[in-house]
């Protein structure tokens, strides 16, 4: 089964201006926990609801922080044709819960979660991946990555 059969295409997009303030109201209201980052029509970054709470509230930070001040700017993502078997296996090697998805043009197209990924994909390499995500960062080896 192909990444495209299985992903949520209904993705809010967040700016890297926006503020983290902004980033939860859309989290919220669209019942996310990532957002992807866009700017000039490009996918620039990825924040979570993790990311507000690790690397902004816990610091201190107010809540007109910006988004880039506080998003992972290295996007890992996956093609829409890619495999969904192969992308459990990545996320895992990863550990990572979520990929944006992007087309042979590098435009986003949607999302893909574990939970997706579960609901599609073989169940060995779906368990592979969520216990790999499940361990310790510092016991982990890392696999592949895509370049952005």
């Amino acid at each position: 089964m192909r990444v495209a059969d299985a992903m949520t295409r209904n993705v809010q997009l967040a700016s890297p201006n926006d503020s983290i303030i902004d980033a939860a109201k859309m989290m919220a209201d669209s019942d996310f926990g990532v957002l992807p980052v866009s700017e000039n029509d490009r996918l620039v970054g990825m924040i979570t609801d993790r990311d507000i709470v690790v690397r902004a509230v816990a610091q201190g930070k107010t809540g007109n922080t910006m988004i880039k001040d506080v998003m992972s700017a290295e996007v890992k993502y996956c093609f829409e044709d890619d495999d969904i078997d192969e992308i459990a296996r990545n996320m895992g090697d990863l550990q990572i819960r979520r990929l944006p998805v992007v087309n042979k043009d590098k435009r986003l197209v949607g999302i893909v979660s574990l939970g997706d990924v579960s609901n599609n994909a073989d169940i060995a390499p779906t368990a592979e991946a969520l216990s790999a995500i499940s361990e310790p960062a510092s016991q982990h080896i890392s696999g592949v990555q895509r370049p952005h």
